[in-house]
């Protein structure tokens, strides 16, 4: 069986919104972007390397999957994360696109999206990343599909955004696997699924 894999920058309130560069997401009136970028630093890009030598797939929503294919394929200095990001397959969910998907090795998934994600979980393989893609990943912990959590937490209070998790979202009892800190003051924690457990008091 694969693991689904929620790999995302966050806030130290949460925000996930906008992290990559100013105008990348404007909803709800979001002043912010790019808020991640100053706290680059090669420790975070020595995670994700890591991370993506036991990806099989990367999983997005559409409006993430739209701005990773804006900019990722056009990068041409000399970065090691295009190749990677081309050549791995790469699974969309949603009910506007249509294939052929302009990306190279992209599939569009059918029918209802945490149904798809459930199939594609129950085969055989390595890791599959979700990368941003907020309301995917919603729809995923609502079905329970989420077996681990890369959460790059940042040393920022934003105030506002939209923040990976909310009220109403599904209790889920989590285990520390692995954490590291940058140089730059953020914590890459790695969450994996544990028993449940009943708060109870």
């Amino acid at each position: 069986m694969s693991k689904i894999v929620v790999f995302e920058l966050v806030s130290l309130d949460g925000v996930m919104q906008a992290p990559g560069r100013p105008g990348e997401d404007g909803r709800d009136g979001f002043e912010h972007g790019g808020w991640a970028a100053p706290y680059a630093d090669p420790v975070m890009g020595k995670a994700a390397g890591e991370s993506m030598a036991t990806t099989g797939a990367l999983l997005f929503g559409r409006r993430t999957y739209e701005d990773f294919y804006s900019v990722w394929p056009k990068r041409t200095d000399g970065n090691p994360f295009t190749e990677v990001l081309n050549n791995t397959q790469k699974y969309v969910a949603s009910t506007t696109l249509s294939e052929p998907l302009p990306w190279i090795n992209s599939t569009l998934l059918k029918g209802d999206a945490a149904d798809a994600v459930a199939r594609l979980r129950r085969k055989p393989g390595k890791n599959i990343v979700v990368l941003g893609s907020g309301k995917l990943v919603q729809s995923l912990m609502m079905r329970d599909l989420v077996d681990e959590y890369v959460l790059q937490i940042h040393p920022l209070v934003l105030g506002s955004g939209r923040r990976l998790f909310n009220n109403g979202d599904p209790f889920a009892g989590l285990e520390l696997a692995d954490t590291k800190t940058t140089t730059t003051g953020v914590v890459i924690a790695t969450y994996q699924r544990a028993m449940s457990r009943k708060i109870t008091g």
